[in-house]
């Protein structure tokens, strides 16, 4: 055996008290999200919200040039991906300094796949059911403009507490480990 291929098989090896090579948690990232793009999100997309191809668009049915106006898919990605940075690229790293990269690494590839990519799709998805409507203007159509001054008293509540715990997460992270 060449000296080139006898230690191909290293990164993949892990032995308790030595560090874990990147190689091997790139490959679970990515095999993880290939899973979740190509057989989750299918499933989500056909069986859970039974997506049409031939659905309108708010944008398109409601065409104003002003809020309402189709764009190219592409640019609609970036203007979703740079609004939903969440807990996991927050929150992702300080599990990391705390608990170490194993559950850091879960958290972001597993909380993406399974939750927040579900919760995005299914807000996207009741959104352009509705005419392009927030959350706050769904709750006062289904309930009454009472449950929606009340919704969003509890939107309001719940952002701050999250953006408190974040604070709390975060400080948590740089005194336990301030190195």
């Amino acid at each position: 055996m060449s000296t080139a291929g006898r230690d191909l098989h290293r990164p993949f090896l892990y032995t308790r008290g030595k560090h874990m090579q990147s190689v091997l948690i790139v490959v679970m990232g990515i095999a993880g999200m290939t899973f979740g793009w190509f057989v989750y999100s299918r499933f989500i997309a056909e069986k859970i919200y039974q997506l049409d191809p031939n659905f309108v668009t708010p944008a398109h049915e409601l065409n104003d040039g002003v809020d309402y106006h189709p764009t190219n898919k592409y640019v609609l990605w970036g203007h979703h991906f740079t609004s939903v940075a969440g807990a996991a690229p927050i929150v992702g790293p300080a599990i990391a300094v705390y608990w170490g990269w194993v559950p850091a690494v879960l958290w972001v590839t597993l909380g993406t796949i399974f939750f927040a990519g579900v919760h995005d799709f299914g807000a996207l998805w009741v959104s352009a059911r509705h005419k392009g409507k927030s959350i706050g203007a769904l709750s006062e159509d289904v309930i009454g403009s009472r449950t929606r001054a009340l919704f969003m008293v509890v939107i309001f509540l719940v952002l701050l507490m999250v953006n408190a715990v974040f604070g709390v997460v975060i400080a948590g992270a740089f005194v336990s480990a301030p190195g």
